[in-house]
């Protein structure tokens, strides 16, 4: 819960009510501290520090690697390291938090991000200044920027279920990356990341040394997101919540858990949160979400968000958070981050089959089997037709590979689109976005480079934001062991063969676990906080009801072809509930979503 903006430039004579306007946009407590010229205005939760022409403030729960500087305000300590190190600053700080140092004298701003992303800063840069801040509608709100939304920002929601970073929903406005910094110049803007994860390509064999680190580090991870503070933690009964909740009973003694069930088949894993709950002794409070609370939770998604997000399971996570609150818990801990560390997801296996093609001779590939293949005829034998999937599937490149899967990536752009939205986007551009990051990867293994990814679409853009919108709707702060800085570079040191072993995801991790969770918990499939919103939007009439009046008025936005919303409607209620229920969610949201903040 956790806010900071500003700008320098632009000079504004009415800046206390252009702050004003700004934080307005809020969607947590308002800043506290603030400060105003007509060159400059800034505002933070924490204190803000101003020495002569230097200004800093600072968001989050950052740790300074110089203990000294620990005993300072936050603010004042990021000056200081502002004067030593300039740019390189952010190297010595830890945990989360979100900075800006403007420096008057040189007509300048420095922003920086945290490692993984779990705070936020949007900005926009121009010649003639530059504006910050931790929500993009409060930098959108600047006068200087405006609220116009961005067609690309729309169609990458639609193709990603959220607006991935750099980019956002406004024009003009973007978004650090996590580790990232920017710099903005006398009216030049410069950006470059201070750190990234360093991966081990090559095998290792003292698994029982790294197995022995492995557990001091979850121990003071889970000491350090706990802090001085009475917390509670998530519990889905998957093996990262119940680690964590394992590692807190240690620490504590006693420990509150949060669980969501639902009462639809396929989705409900409360047998498992209860296994980690008996093996712990963990004092468990659960609630069974229905078809009323996703109505009474929509509005609240539409308006605690920036930006339009369309994962469902900010549902659970939501009602999980507000029983805790409820309790008056203030600090809860999630066990978000271990599949995108350890090698967890699915895909990372199965991305495993279509490599080891590769691994034929390109002589015996290209000469025989791919003529063999594509043989006429042979295409009407659902053996052959699988075989010739698999070929063409394996000579794609990753990370383009992965989107063969993308609902939007295999449907013809022109029938989903209206026209004159389509000629003002490059479809090309969400592909672009995930080449980039995976290029970018300190790795040379498919392994480590689709875990690079994760971090920062699934984590990053996707799941931190998700957990995070929803436990500050709910008055809750939350925190990630799995994710601390020291469990990120420690996971980096981990050789791809171990977190993913032939086909056993995790292994690792699961191993080193093992007598510690529950051997069902370890053995169990993949499953996360799944929410059963397409069946249950085919049958609650009030819910029904709702979505067809937001695609109603989605159609007359002339964003998206209206016979193909009607076309992915009529998919939902006629026997593909679950598949197509994703995609009516992501486009009632939009509009939910558009009406809320009035545009």
């Amino acid at each position: 819960m956790h806010r900071l903006a500003g700008w320098l430039g632009h000079r504004t004579p009415d800046a206390a009510p252009t702050l004003e306007r700004m934080l307005s946009h809020c969607s947590v407590t308002r800043p506290a501290h603030t400060h105003t010229d007509p060159d400059w205005g800034m505002a933070s939760n924490l204190p803000l520090a101003i020495e002569d022409h230097l200004a800093a403030l600072i968001t989050g729960r950052p740790r300074f690697t110089d203990h000294e500087l620990q005993a300072r305000p936050a603010a004042s300590a990021l000056l200081e390291l502002w004067r030593r190190h300039g740019r390189d600053a952010a190297k010595h700080i830890h945990g989360n938090f979100a900075l800006a140092v403007l420096d008057r004298q040189d007509n300048s701003v420095f922003l920086a991000l945290d490692r993984i992303g779990a705070e936020k800063l949007a900005f926009a840069a121009s010649p003639q200044g530059m504006v910050f801040s931790s929500q993009a509608d409060m930098a959108a709100a600047h006068p200087a920027v405006g609220n116009e939304l961005d067609p690309q920002g729309l169609f990458n929601y639609i193709y990603f279920f959220q607006v991935p970073a750099p980019g956002s929903i406004f024009k003009g406005v973007e978004k650090l990356l996590p580790g990232q910094w920017a710099y903005w110049q006398h009216g030049e803007l410069s950006r470059g990341y201070y750190w990234a994860l360093h991966y081990r390509d090559t095998p290792r064999h003292d698994f029982a040394a790294l197995s022995g680190r492995f557990h001091t580090l979850l121990r003071d991870s889970v000491a350090r997101a706990k802090g001085d503070d009475d917390v509670a933690a998530f519990l889905s009964g998957g093996t990262d919540s119940s680690t964590v909740c394992g590692v807190l009973k240690e620490l504590t003694g006693q420990v509150k858990t949060f669980s969501i069930g639902f009462d639809s088949d396929g989705f409900d894993e409360m047998e498992y949160a209860r296994l980690a709950g008996k093996r712990f002794g963990l004092e468990m409070t659960e609630y069974y979400v229905q078809p009323a609370d996703i109505v009474e939770a929509i509005p609240i998604i539409a308006s605690h968000y920036d930006e339009p997000f369309a994962n469902e399971s900010a549902v659970p996570t939501y009602f999980c958070a507000k029983l805790a609150a409820e309790q008056g818990f203030k600090v809860m801990l999630a066990g978000d981050g271990g599949d995108e560390i350890f090698g967890g997801n699915e895909r990372y296996a199965k991305q495993k089959v279509f490599e080891r093609y590769h691994q034929i001779p390109a002589l015996l590939r290209k000469g025989l089997i791919e003529p063999l293949a594509h043989l006429p005829g042979l295409s009407a034998l659902p053996p052959v037709r699988k075989v010739q999937s698999y070929i063409r599937q394996a000579n794609m490149p990753l990370p383009e590979r992965m989107e063969s899967y993308n609902f939007i990536y295999r449907q013809p752009l022109n029938e989903m689109f209206t026209s004159e939205f389509l000629a003002q986007v490059d479809s090309q551009m969400p592909g672009a976005l995930l080449k980039e990051v995976y290029d970018r990867a300190d790795s040379g293994s498919y392994i480590n480079r689709m875990l690079h990814l994760d971090i920062k679409f699934t984590l990053a853009d996707n799941d931190l934001r998700k957990v995070g919108a929803m436990t500050e709707a709910a008055d809750i702060d939350v925190r990630y062991p799995l994710l601390d800085d020291a469990m990120m570079d420690f996971s980096g040191e981990v050789p791809p063969d171990w977190k993913v072993k032939g086909q056993y995801l995790r292994w690792f991790f699961k191993t080193a676990l093992k007598g510690f969770l529950p051997d069902e918990i370890i053995d169990k499939s993949k499953h996360g906080f799944g929410l059963p919103f397409g069946v249950w939007a085919c049958e609650y009439a009030p819910l029904k009801e709702r979505i067809d009046i937001k695609l109603a008025a989605l159609k007359k936005r002339n964003i998206l072809q209206p016979a193909y919303i009607d076309h992915i409607r009529e998919e939902h209620l006629t026997g593909h509930a679950s598949y197509f229920g994703r995609a009516v969610w992501m486009l009632m949201m939009l509009e939910e979503w558009l009406e809320a903040k009035g545009l």
